[in-house]
Formats: C-alpha cells, structure tokens, sequence
C-alpha cells in the first residue's frame, strides 16, 4: 500500500497574505497549473493501479483534488476531517491582523492544548485529533495507492499519525512541508514498516 499526501498549491490567500484555516480560498492560476503537474506525476507513479482518493473539503484542497481525479480515473471523496486548523475570527484577514494578537507557542510544556488567544480557534489537539482519526480511515482503505490532498499543518499531523507517533508528542514536530508538495509514505508488507518513501518532493513545480 502507498499513500501520497499532497499538500495543496498556491491558493488565494498565500498571495493576498490573509490567514487561511478555514477560510475558502480558491487556487490561483498558478496553484491550478502546479495542480496539473501533481496530477501528471501521481497518473505515472500509479500507473494504473487501483487508487483511492480522499481531500479536505476546502476549495482549495478539493479542486485540486478534482484536477487529479481526472488523470487517475477516479472520484474525490472528501473530508472534511482533512482540513486545516481552524483559525477562528482571524480567518480572512491579514496575515497582520493574526500576529498582533496571537499568542505564540511555547518551547516547552503542553504546546497542543495551547490557547493562541483568538477566539474560535482549534487548538493544534484538536486539530492532531482529526488528522489521527482520518489517518486511520485512509490506512483501512482496499486500494492499492490512496491520494490524500490537504493542508500544511494537517499534513504534518498526518505524518506523525502514519509513524505511530504518540498523539501527546505531535505537538513538538514539524515536516516542514510546502504548497504543492507531495509526500509518499508505503507499508513495508515484507516486515509490516510504515516507511516515509520520500517526503515533499516539488521537482514538479515550475514558475
């Protein structure tokens, strides 16, 4: 089995510098021709082997999504588990507006049950919650390659859950992946390992 995580491309948001989270971007016209290339990789990478694939319900991950499930012949399946931590009132405004009032994490002590002071914010456990519980659907799925098309921070969670990661020490990682990127994590049947294949790989992407 192999799973692909792909961190969705450049949507509106990153280029008008307001929060994401929750707030439906859309991808720019550049996010949708990157969107086209991950397509193209994931169709040879799969190369026809059955395939699952599940998104984040937010524009910008589900039409991504879409532009992939054209080149791989199946349907999206979306998720709404998938998404990015939510933000709270700071959804949609600057980037600015976020970091006069946030109040940043600490180095030490329980970092995903911080209080970032915004209010109607996720805190990161609750957002490791979701991430978790959707990584155990996916590694129940039949198919032989699942596509999973999400957000950043979600992603990294992701990750931590499909190594075994204890959910208490997720708080202190960071994969540091980037829009447009994909990562190809794969069970090892011979010795039953969760193998991290390769991890944001973005030689796909071009200005």
């Amino acid at each position: 089995m192999s799973i692909y995580v792909v961190t969705h491309p450049q949507a509106t948001h990153h280029v008008d510098g307001l929060v994401g989270g929750w707030f439906d971007s859309d991808l720019t016209e550049l996010g949708r021709r990157h969107a086209e290339a991950i397509a193209a990789v994931l169709s040879q990478e799969i190369a026809g082997e059955s395939v699952d694939l599940v998104c984040s319900d937010l524009r910008r991950a589900s039409r991504t999504a879409r532009i992939i499930a054209v080149r791989v012949g199946t349907e999206p399946r979306p998720d709404a588990d998938l998404r990015e931590k939510s933000y709270g009132e700071a959804e949609g405004r600057p980037q600015s507006w976020l970091r006069e009032r946030q109040i940043p994490l600490p180095p030490v002590g329980d970092r995903l049950r911080h209080d970032e002071g915004v209010a109607g914010a996720e805190t990161r456990w609750q957002l490791a919650e979701r991430a978790y519980a959707a990584m155990h659907r996916i590694e129940t799925s039949s198919a032989a390659n699942t596509i999973v098309v999400t957000h950043g921070g979600a992603a990294t969670l992701l990750l931590a859950a499909w190594i075994g990661m204890p959910i208490e020490a997720s708080g202190q990682v960071q994969f540091g992946l980037t829009s447009g990127g994909i990562t190809k994590l794969h069970l090892d049947a011979r010795n039953h390992s969760h193998v991290i294949a390769y991890l944001n790989r973005t030689t796909h992407l071009t200005a």
